[in-house]
């Protein structure tokens, strides 16, 4: 039977610590991962409107190996602006790729979602600050979920998204982890039986009573103009390669279109990192075909796609609405 850890989330992982700063009446935020002990970084960019900071330096044959954080920002290309706020806090506290006379250069990736629009202003004034701020929430405890940090001001087809997260604990011993801003141009909800498409892969019940809904997604006269991107992170304890943590983001990128339909439109800007925090060997295989522990990494990126389709649902069942935009729990049951 599967299990989840103690937070169902991305601090199962030890080492990894969450924070949000979230601004309702801007309708957007910041949600920081941090690691500040480093753990290799990979990441797979899907869609075709990203908007990213240091995805390239993740590339396995580039010299860097470890990042000390991952910012996911509302804001479209206004909140890529946080991660300065990230980095230097962590500068300030010693956290980052080692130089001479002690200093150091955090390596801190970023992704942002488009929400322009929907706040009291059509840009939300996010900047370093905001990074600062969800550095100081950041925390191993229970990660809080629905209109929050990047997911705030997020839409999920026609109702509400938000932020998700979920965990798995494998047979080997090891533990993979999502989380996710879900802000996708296609719909988490199967239209005609009214359920999330991957309701099915619920653990320990964590869909609650939200997830045994039927419901009628609401008719909309006036199309909302694209303007979309859903963005995550996988975090585990394995120890990893640049170019297997990349082949994890790549898999996750699996749950995330079985949780979405459409994924990877022209319109979203879908990017998955993956840190591997490198706290326990990935496990051998025996038999014939024993390449580079590819049985250990396959259970890990199906793990990885698992996890980020039960955070998109539970993004979407945490989600409240907000203004015009209706949460799936306040609409008509089918």
């Amino acid at each position: 039977m599967t299990k989840s850890g103690n937070n169902n989330g991305l601090t199962d992982i030890k080492g990894i610590m969450v924070g949000h700063y979230t601004s309702v009446a801007a309708a957007s935020g910041v949600t920081v991962i941090l690691c500040t002990a480093g753990a290799v970084g990979g990441v797979d960019v899907r869609g075709s409107a990203p908007g990213t900071r240091e995805t390239d330096l993740l590339a396995p044959l580039n010299l860097v190996e470890k990042v000390q954080g991952v910012v996911l920002s509302g804001g479209s290309v206004f909140g890529l602006s946080a991660a300065d706020g990230v980095v230097r806090w962590l500068a300030q506290r010693g956290w980052g790729f080692p130089l001479a006379a002690g200093e150091v250069v955090p390596i801190v990736p970023a992704a942002a979602l488009f929400d322009l629009g929907r706040g009291k202003d059509y840009v939300p004034p996010i900047g370093p600050e905001w990074g600062v701020r969800a550095c100081e929430s950041a925390s191993t405890g229970s990660i809080a979920v629905g209109c929050v940090g990047a997911g705030t001001g997020a839409l999920s087809g026609i109702i509400k998204g938000g932020i998700g997260s979920a965990s798995e604990l494998l047979g080997s011993g090891l533990t993979v982890a999502a989380l996710v801003a879900v802000n996708s141009l296609g719909s988490v909800i199967n239209p005609t039986t009214g359920v999330p498409w991957e309701v099915h892969q619920e653990v320990n019940r964590e869909f609650g009573m939200l997830g045994r809904r039927a419901v009628k997604l609401p008719h909309v006269t006036d199309p909302v103009s694209p303007s979309n991107t859903t963005i995550g992170v996988i975090a585990t304890d394995a120890a990893l390669t640049k170019a297997q943590a990349q082949k994890v983001a790549q898999m996750a990128h699996d749950g995330l279109a079985r949780a979405i339909r459409p994924a990877h439109t022209m319109f979203d800007g879908d990017t998955i990192f993956c840190m591997a925090t490198g706290e326990h060997d990935l496990p051998d295989a025996t038999g014939f075909f024993t390449v580079a522990k590819a049985e250990a990494l396959n259970e890990l990126g199906r793990a990885a796609a698992d996890c980020m389709s039960r955070a998109i649902v539970r993004a979407v069942l945490e989600a409240h609405s907000m203004g015009e935009i209706s949460a799936f729990r306040d609409l008509q049951p089918l």
